[in-house]
């Protein structure tokens, strides 16, 4: 990835999974296609044949990159799951691209996980001294140990019920038997996990925009604490934790999930509309024009732009053909890798006050290069508004932002801040207005915040004390 415009934040990954439906494969491959946003280090597709067995591909890089016509005609059958990851917990490598599949006596299953579980050194060190051998560094292979810990002695779905009640953190997994599906997501409802219908079979992903592309139809989503098992009679619900919250990451809304995915009934582009006419009211600005920097600003910046009655201007352009291992042969093309990525539209921009809206400031390294540009090309002023709050606390639930030091916000205040990134003004979003936006009165917001839905155990409190 060109590191000179990398947006800061990554989300660690999104899964989807078909069943009973003719050349799972080919639309688990365009439903991770859809899902590329929320992972381009590695991907993978577990399907399962007629006759039981599972068949797997995947590999580092893209979708588009990792899979062919060839290897695609290795995946036959009528369910699959399939994985795109970015790397937090675990680090990368090939050994942590999912699905993970796993070979037992009982039956052959494969696993594949969106987030992060916080319990994980301890589950894997309880695991390790049980006789557990563990194949990858990823926190998503403790449930699978768990599992296989039990599978012979309980039904299936008791020993899932069980594993889960011993995980902590955000997750939604996906797990893949010869002949079911078991959808399953954390009982604070921080990551999200949708199904859908399509042609007499299910699909099941991270986000519904995927549904949108292969022409299912939404259904429902998969709730708080529930396993929905999918099979031949259909689909079953069960309860594992009568302890329940909808505290979707904030995130997920603000900045990772695609404009048209819907999250827990609301659309993501009409919540960052929403948020961006919020701001307004809380940090009026007078200027001549409004742009958001591309892409997952840009709602925000319409609705900034709809109440203010300031012109919505597209005054930087994103390059979305700049591969991610773009090269940059001196020190002085690498000084000017912003400009590959993004380019601001002089004639647009030139002798104006620009609001700039943006969603977020993590390190703000890419803030003060995204200002400059727009001096460089004769911007008159640069008022920066962004549409959530100071991102101050690290987050342990799946998005790389593990550490207070690489937070600006966390060191600086409002003011510090502005004169960084060298902004005229600067404003945050507060978090009621996210809550009014999302219409719900539970988010996550512990970036935010401080203030974690979740236990953080040992390992992470102490990190936590050393860095404070």
């Amino acid at each position: 990835m060109n590191q000179e415009f990398d947006r800061g934040l990554h989300e660690e990954c999104g899964v989807f999974g078909v069943f009973g439906v003719n050349d799972a494969k080919d639309l688990t491959y365009y439903g991770l296609h859809s899902l590329q946003h929320r992972g381009q280090e590695g991907t993978g597709i577990v399907t399962v044949d007629d006759k039981g067995k599972m068949h797997r591909v995947k590999g580092l890089g893209l979708v588009t990159e990792v899979f062919n016509n060839e290897n695609l005609k290795t995946l036959p059958g009528k369910m699959a799951i399939g994985h795109v990851r970015y790397a937090t917990a675990g680090g990368g490598g090939i050994e942590n691209v999912q699905p993970f599949l796993f070979h037992h006596n009982t039956g052959d299953f494969a696993l594949a996980h969106n987030g992060n579980i916080v319990n994980s050194n301890e589950l894997r060190q309880f695991l390790e001294n049980q006789g557990s051998i563990f194949q990858s560094t990823s926190d998503s292979e403790i449930l699978a140990h768990l599992i296989k810990k039990d599978w012979l002695n309980q039904s299936r779905i008791q020993v899932i019920t069980e594993a889960l009640n011993k995980i902590e953190g955000a997750f939604a997994f996906l797990i893949m038997t010869y002949n079911r599906i078991y959808c399953c997501r954390d009982k604070y409802g921080l990551r999200p996990l949708s199904i859908g219908v399509l042609n007499g079979g299910y699909v099941v992903s991270s986000e519904t925009c995927a549904f949108e592309v292969i022409g299912a139809k939404f259904l429902r989503d998969v709730k708080p604490g529930e396993i929905v098992v999918i099979d031949e009679d259909g689909l079953h619900s069960y309860d594992y934790s009568h302890y329940k919250h909808h505290k979707m990451c904030a995130m997920e809304y603000i900045y990772f999930s695609r404009p048209d995915s819907d999250i827990e009934g609301t659309n993501v582009h009409a919540f960052r509309k929403e948020s961006g006419k919020l701001l307004y009211e809380e940090a009026p600005v007078d200027a001549d024009i409004v742009i958001g920097v591309p892409d997952s600003s840009l709602s925000a910046a319409m609705g900034y732009s709809e109440v203010s009655h300031i012109p919505y201007e597209m005054g930087l352009i994103k390059n979305k053909y700049v591969g991610r291992t773009f090269i940059q042969p001196s020190q002085e093309l690498r000084e000017k890798g912003v400009r590959m990525k993004l380019s601001a539209v002089s004639s647009i921009v030139r002798g104006k006050r620009v609001v700039l809206i943006d969603d977020s400031i993590v390190r703000g390294t890419t803030s003060k290069r995204i200002i400059a540009l727009l001096r460089d090309v004769g911007a008159k002023e640069v008022h920066v508004r962004i549409s959530s709050p100071q991102m101050t606390n690290p987050c342990f639930y799946g998005v790389d932002t593990s550490t207070y030091e690489e937070l600006i916000s966390a060191h600086h205040n409002v003011e510090e801040v502005r004169k960084i990134i060298g902004a005229d003004s600067l404003a945050f979003l507060s978090t009621a207005a996210l809550y009014k936006a999302a219409k719900r009165n539970e988010l996550c917001l512990a970036c935010f915040t401080g203030k974690y839905p979740t236990q953080l155990y040992s390992s992470i409190e102490q990190a936590n004390k050393d860095e404070k």
